[in-house]
């Protein structure tokens, strides 16, 4: 028995490390071919899930139905839809980074570094500038530009997190709902008896069980997120939400397999998320470009000996060229074009952007290979 136990796991390992060699850079056709056909069966399954869940279905379809109607047809209303309209979807906007910043989909998109954190930034230089928050729309949040009447006496803290609040609560808001899927996954095995698909789990389990004999710094931090949610509940994982906590997936895991109710986690994921961790988040990306601190860093990168002032340079024409736009008016000239420190932030969203749809390729495909070795298994216990 002990020795079936042991060319079990090594069988698994070789399949693990099997299905780690399904990548694009190393075998593209297979990859895309299995990424197809696991996107064919995951369509299948969402179909036949929405079809047991119709009436939910159609009772959506007509509630589409009456707000299309409401939004074509002319009358006094249409300026309560148009502001509506904006604002749903510029919060859905800032929901959905959220969301793919903590779903499982092969890794996370950093949206915090690469959206949300660059907004609050631009925001907080263009506050200082204007010495207003008062930006006209449009065209904000498409475009920040000063507006016509300048502002009296210094500008607040206080102004810049309200006129940022409600983008970084919704991105805040989204990172919470990405959450649940380790959670409905562990709280799903638990109470069906089934070993779940899923590799995190299943590394959870062997940490329970060598609880005792853990040793490293990794395993003893696990299990003190897992103990911590355990045993005080609801402020335990609002602790583990409201700091940045790279082990969070874990408290999810570990609500779901002692099936802590569902608001329990969810109502302490969201406010840690969206209330205190968001504001703690915010708080430092606005003190870190307020103006003074700004232009004490672009000082401090000129005293570097040698290649100080050619590394300055740069910074010094990109915020003046940032200056430039939030003055500039629709029927003056055209402000001065980017330097190349906005040049390679933009090729860096573009190439973290491709990276993530590259996992997700990678992920779907090792996904459908484990499908195929989970099948194969089943046929030898047959036998």
């Amino acid at each position: 028995s002990f020795a079936d136990s042991s060319l079990l796991n090594e069988r698994k390992r070789r399949d693990r490390e099997e299905r780690l060699n399904i990548v694009l850079w190393r075998q593209p056709l297979v990859t895309l071919q299995y990424f197809f056909l696991e996107a064919l069966i995951n369509l299948k399954e969402w179909t036949i899930k929405l079809w047991h869940r119709r009436s939910v279905l159609v009772s959506l379809l007509l509630m589409l139905a009456v707000l299309t109607a409401t939004y074509y047809v002319e009358g006094t209303h249409q300026q309560y839809v148009r502001y509506m309209e904006k604002k749903f979807f510029w919060c859905a906007y800032w929901v959905g980074l959220g969301i793919l910043s903590s779903v499982g989909l092969g890794t996370g998109l950093h949206t915090f570094l690469l959206y949300l954190g660059p907004h609050i930034a631009s925001v907080t230089l263009a506050a200082y500038e204007c010495n207003s928050v008062n930006f006209p729309e449009p065209p904000y949040p498409d475009q920040i530009i000063c507006p016509d009447e300048e502002g009296e006496g210094s500008i607040s803290l206080w102004a810049i997190i309200s006129k940022v609040r409600l983008e970084a609560c919704m991105w805040g808001a989204g990172t919470a709902i990405g959450e649940l899927p380790p959670y409905f996954m562990a709280r799903a095995a638990r109470l069906s008896g089934a070993e779940p698909d899923d590799e995190e789990y299943q590394e959870f389990e062997e940490m329970l069980e060598h609880a005792e004999t853990a040793q490293d710094f990794a395993s003893r931090a696990k299990l003190a997120v897992q103990n911590l949610v355990q045993k005080v509940g609801f402020f335990g994982i609002l602790a583990c939400a409201s700091i940045p906590n790279p082990l969070f997936d874990l408290a999810g895991i570990t609500c779901g397999h002692f099936l802590v109710p569902f608001w329990t986690f969810f109502g302490a994921t969201l406010i840690g998320k969206a209330v205190i961790k968001m504001h703690i988040q915010k708080l430092f990306v606005i003190i870190t470009f307020s103006k003074h601190i700004v232009e004490q860093m672009v000082s401090l990168i000129g005293a570097v000996p040698r290649v100080g002032p050619s590394l300055q340079k740069p910074f010094r024409e990109y915020l003046e060229a940032q200056r430039l736009k939030l003055h500039h008016k629709q029927d003056g000239g055209a402000p001065q074009g980017e330097n190349w420190l906005s040049w390679m932030f933009e090729k860096l969203v573009i190439a973290m952007v491709c990276y993530f749809i590259l996992s997700i390729i990678n992920s779907m495909a090792q996904s459908y290979a484990k499908r195929l070795q989970q099948k194969m298994y089943s046929e030898e216990k047959t036998k």
